[in-house]
């Protein structure tokens, strides 16, 4: 970065309780995974049957990530290190939460380890690839553009700073470097934070970045989720289970962090599925299928705490959801006042609603008015057919017949004496002159 700041909170990234629960090969297999009830809450067997987010990377920025952990090993890409400027994006023992990273690559791509896998923990997208990057916590631009252009098309950030541009929106290089991302199809997703303050972390608060919020068990709202008019989505946030660092060791822990790192594996799998479809429209499935817990009926979405529910991925896979606007209900970065879209409890894909709404009327109309049209068209051309035989009725049928001359009755001409014809005796008929038609005759004449 051209300039660096002073971190002043990690709120987001916090494993609150966070425990070291036991090396995975003393670990009972049925106990680790009855104990991941998220996977269970989110369907996550189900959905593993239409996608497990194959051909899909997550880069993940954090503080590093064990790639040799048993339940993440061959799931885990060589990335970078922005704190010692190497390769090697492993945790470190100086780090205040080294575990952070590695448990939250879990929770989107661990694929568990044993016969069947069926030991360990698993991810919500386990066929998934993490881009592992060791963030130095200053900031995130250099990261984001990183993660970019080595192919993540989901970054994870399970982190905030706050700093003296926290008010502003966030550093200038770093909100640039989120446009950067969106620009290039690339969707990230945060954490809102877990102070339970109606103050979202950068850069959850960022325009162009889908904020995420916390649910307990219950699925209400978790006590210490952050909130405001950014949040877009929740996911689980409590009693987490997920790999641990150093060697096989697994954690436990809540946070906003497991939310957000469960937002990035469902689009995920989505992106998997549906490999056109931009960021923004794959944010608008998360959104158009998320749900609401009994206690939250008939709120007005988005919600500060809830944003529009909590995730629900196998119904994202699965529902019959137009692809909306490209934003969906993403905020676009530069788009003039960044926080209006979220402050009025509008979105692009309620701005995509009602424009889709206003094109059926419009199409309607068009329809209707072309329908008249035709209508009218058919009206004046009955209307000639019905002139044009009633003069050929009043014409017998030609130009010059009776009618066509009223000055001279029903003669088609004047009387004239021709002075060559032949006088003829009253007694004979001529069978070639013509009879003068009838006053009342029709065409074709009677016989």
């Amino acid at each position: 970065m051209a300039f660096r700041r002073t971190m002043c909170a990690l709120s987001a990234t916090t494993l609150t309780g966070a425990l070291i629960l036991a090396a995975a090969p003393a670990a009972s297999a049925d106990q680790t995974r009855r104990d991941q009830w998220a996977l269970q809450t989110l369907q996550a067997e189900s959905a593993w049957k239409i996608s497990e987010g194959k051909g899909v990377t997550v880069a993940v920025i954090d503080t590093g990530v064990n790639a040799e952990h048993v339940d993440l090993k061959n799931n885990v890409l060589k990335g970078k290190d922005f704190v010692d400027g190497d390769d090697d994006a492993s945790p470190t023992s100086t780090e205040s939460k080294p575990t952070h990273g590695t448990a939250m690559a879990s929770i989107i791509a661990s694929h568990g380890h044993g016969p069947g896998d069926a030991d360990g923990v698993i991810g919500l997208a386990p066929q998934s690839k993490i881009l592992p990057i060791r963030a130095d916590l200053a900031g995130f631009a250099d990261e984001i553009r990183y993660a970019v252009d080595h192919g993540a098309s989901v970054i994870n950030i399970s982190m905030d700073i706050r700093d003296q541009y926290s008010e502003m929106g966030g550093p200038p290089e770093d909100l640039e470097a989120i446009s950067y991302a969106l620009k290039h199809d690339v969707l990230v997703v945060a954490g809102a934070g877990n102070d339970g303050k109606r103050q979202l972390g950068f850069p959850a608060d960022a325009p162009g970045v889908l904020a995420v919020g916390g649910v307990d068990k219950s699925g209400t709202i978790w006590k210490n989720s952050n909130y405001g008019p950014r949040v877009l989505l929740t996911a689980p946030a409590t009693g987490i289970v997920h790999a641990g660092w150093p060697g096989n060791k697994l954690t436990i822990g809540d946070g906003t962090s497991d939310a957000t790192a469960f937002v990035s594996a469902a689009a995920a799998l989505l992106r998997s599925k549906f490999p056109d479809l931009t960021a923004g429209q794959i944010a608008n499935r998360l959104v158009k299928t998320a749900v609401l817990p009994p206690s939250a009926k008939g709120i007005s979405l988005p919600d500060e705490k809830y944003g529009y529910g909590t995730i629900r991925p196998l119904a994202a896979l699965t529902a019959d959801i137009p692809a909306g606007s490209k934003y969906g209900p993403l905020t676009v970065p530069g788009s003039g006042n960044p926080s209006a879209a979220a402050s009025t409890g509008t979105s692009d894909t309620e701005s995509a609603a009602e424009k889709e709404k206003a094109d059926q009327k419009q199409m309607i109309f068009f329809v209707v008015l072309g329908v008249i049209a035709l209508v009218v068209v058919g009206l004046i051309v009955l209307l000639i057919v019905k002139l044009s035989r009633r003069n050929k009725n009043n014409n017998n049928g030609w130009p010059g017949g009776p009618g066509a001359y009223p000055q001279y009755g029903q003669q088609p001409f004047p009387p004239q004496q021709n002075p060559y014809q032949q006088p003829v005796s009253p007694q004979q008929q001529n069978p070639y002159q013509q009879q003068p038609t009838p006053p009342q005759s029709q065409w074709p004449p009677q016989q």
